[in-house]
């Protein structure tokens, strides 16, 4: 690929300067799969050229992860190390940047135990729960982005060798991401201009409910809580500086009220959850709660990840996104979170973030009255399709088209 290495070099500073918008003095924390060492160097490089005070790296590697998984004594899947919690809570309490490069191969885990899997992110939740809280709330700015991997662009282009699969899901990732030579933290920007005017036109309707209907088989009504806000793009962390916590973003999102959630959501992409594929699956939604459940791949990992605790059973974001982005309109299935719900309207089942007026003043207790969910899990799942309608009501019973044929009827 012509300029890969000049690309790559636009990528990592677009993440560092936009994505986290790293402050003078601020310390970096990176998560990276160690076969991405070359693009985590990249970014720690852009980070120390900005004032970065520390780089602090984690790195991750899929065999080893699936070894733990497959021979690890039984019982440390329900332990985490005292020591890990403390780290992420005392970095992340200084308010340090958190930059996560998630490459995983999609299918890594499909020969684990789905019950050590389940049992791990219990206990991992529950021990992580103060560091979660404080990444929902935006008290530290984080980003999520990714790079290539041999394992995931061969699952995303298995007809093509591995270094062709690499270099065509690099191409992918970089346009995604609006990444041009001499023009990516313009092209960002724009983008970013675009997507607050979605937020704008939404917010300015105060939209009561939504009802989605679609020819797969999804129509269900979402009430939303009263004195919600849409956001997207971009979000203001604790110390007054805006950063954009997905790279790809195309999507603006809300909150459903816990309760408030009724009918049927028929998934339109298969999900890639705790390194299995789940696909061919749907939710039946009574009073918000997930009260049955079908998938045609993986359903026993689904059926777990809906039971991590009471939370994981309701839903937590709504998220909108024109069947016309340019993630959808590539034709990649990237198996991969971050870019399929980038591609698809989504919600996800698990924790809310606090898209509330005023969260920040008020109790957890307050919250719930609102209406907001909480968990120890949040897992995005895509129902986006090119016919998928969506029609919000406003509090004065106007019916106002929001989606029409799977793109804003704005």
């Amino acid at each position: 690929m012509k300029n890969l290495r000049e690309l790559q070099k636009e990528y990592a500073d677009l993440v560092i300067e936009n994505g986290l918008n790293l402050q003078k003095g601020q310390r970096l924390v990176i998560t990276c799969p160690v076969e991405g060492a070359y693009f985590a160097r990249l970014c720690a490089k852009s980070a120390y050229e900005a004032g970065c005070k520390d780089v602090l790296m984690r790195w991750t590697d899929d065999t080893l992860t699936k070894y733990h998984y497959l021979y690890a004594a039984d019982e440390v899947f329900d332990e985490v190390n005292d020591w890990d919690t403390q780290m992420l809570n005392t970095v992340s309490e200084e308010g340090a940047a958190w930059l996560a490069i998630a490459s995983e191969n999609p299918e890594n885990l499909k020969d684990c135990d789905p019950e050590r899997l389940r049992r791990a992110q219990v206990a991992g939740g529950k021990a992580r729960e103060l560091f979660r809280k404080r990444e929902q709330n935006n008290e530290f700015p984080w980003c999520v982005c990714s790079i290539p991997t041999a394992a995931w662009a061969k699952a995303v282009f298995p007809d093509l060798e591995t270094g062709d699969a690499m270099e065509r899901l690099w191409e992918e990732i970089l346009r995604s991401c609006r990444v041009e030579l001499g023009k990516t933290e313009e092209n960002w920007k724009q983008h970013i201009r675009e997507i607050q005017r979605h937020v704008e036109v939404l917010n300015a309707y105060n939209f009561k409910s939504l009802r989605y209907m679609n020819s797969i088989g999804t129509d269900v009504t979402v009430e939303l809580p009263e004195g919600h806000f849409w956001s997207g793009g971009s979000e203001k962390a604790k110390s007054g500086i805006f950063f954009s916590p997905n790279i790809p973003t195309e999507e603006v999102f809300t909150l459903p009220r816990k309760n408030g959630v009724n009918g049927v959501l028929v998934a339109s992409k298969p999900l890639c959850h705790n390194g299995v594929i789940i696909d061919g699956f749907w939710f039946r939604v009574s009073e918000g709660k997930i009260v049955e459940v079908h998938a045609e791949r993986g359903e026993d990992v689904l059926k777990n990840a809906i039971s991590v605790d009471e939370g994981a059973s309701y839903f937590g974001e709504c998220a909108l996104v024109p069947y016309d982005s340019p993630i959808s309109r590539s034709g990649v299935l990237f198996l991969n979170t971050l870019f399929d719900e980038n591609a698809s309207c989504h919600f996800a089942f698990g924790a809310a973030y606090p898209c509330i007026y005023g969260a920040e003043k008020m109790s957890e207790e307050e919250l719930t009255e609102k209406g907001m969910n909480n968990s120890i899990t949040h897992v995005d799942f895509m129902i986006g399709t090119s016919d998928l309608n969506i029609v919000g009501t406003t509090y004065n019973g106007k019916e106002i088209a929001v989606f029409e044929n799977g793109n804003f009827a704005f």
